[in-house]
């Protein structure tokens, strides 16, 4: 089912964070939310998953919408291993005791993990390794849409092309629709198939990603684009 966003407003007292933001992401699209830090990327992704109250405006479709974050250390528990952690999530979604240890198994699989990294905990992994284990635990959930904040940029360069590769085998592999949010149009070139460019709240530029970097309308999208490195 398309997840649709239509005129989605954010307030924090007086501030206003998000203002009017319209977006769509069909079944098995990839859409790119993209701008600099501040410009409300964040604060719409907490919006569609229910972490943050709109002021305005109406999210629809997508029934199930996890959100994978940027810092993997600091949203998986550091005291539940790994196989501890997807089992509780396999639980949320209704996988009965017997099962989960076949799909803690397959999860990790999803994600290019060896079954033995079930028995470790997040101090045990390397940054990609947790992030990998974050997409896993989302994927438990079945989510109509994922919803991927920054989740390439807290890790170390070397490692951020792995992650993206995985991103784009899981999407062909599960049909995946996604709301991608990055800073960096060469990332969001790589994963997406549309992009809507954020400056102070609002979308100011959308389109195919193909043509937003190829003829940027906005001068803001024209100083991305001039920006981009090569992936």
């Amino acid at each position: 089912m398309t997840l649709v966003v239509e005129g989605l407003s954010v307030r924090y007292g007086s501030f206003l964070a998000v203002d009017d933001v319209s977006f769509s992401v069909p079944p098995g699209g990839v859409l790119g939310l993209v701008g600099e830090s501040g410009s409300g990327k964040s604060t719409v992704a907490r919006a569609v998953v229910g972490l943050v109250e709109p002021s305005a405006g109406t999210i629809t479709g997508a029934a199930r919408r996890q959100l994978v974050f940027q810092d993997p250390y600091a949203s998986l528990n550091p005291r539940m291993t790994v196989g501890a952690a997807l089992a509780e999530a396999a639980m949320l979604a209704g996988v009965p005791r017997a099962g989960r240890p076949a799909e803690i198994a397959r999860l990790l699989d999803l994600v290019a993990l060896e079954p033995a990294t079930a028995a470790r905990h997040p101090r045990e992994l390397s940054g990609g390794q947790r992030q990998r284990v974050a997409i896993a635990r989302a994927l438990a959930l079945d989510p109509g849409v994922l919803i991927a904040d920054e989740i390439t940029s807290a890790l170390d360069v070397s490692v951020q092309g792995a992650v993206l590769n995985l991103v784009r085998d899981l999407r062909t592999e599960l049909g995946l629709s996604m709301l991608f949010i990055s800073h960096n149009l060469a990332v969001v070139r790589y994963v997406c198939d549309e992009v809507a460019v954020m400056r102070r709240g609002a979308i100011v530029e959308r389109g195919p990603v193909a043509q937003v970097l190829a003829a940027p309308a906005h001068d803001y999208t024209r100083e991305l684009v001039e920006a981009v490195p090569t992936l």
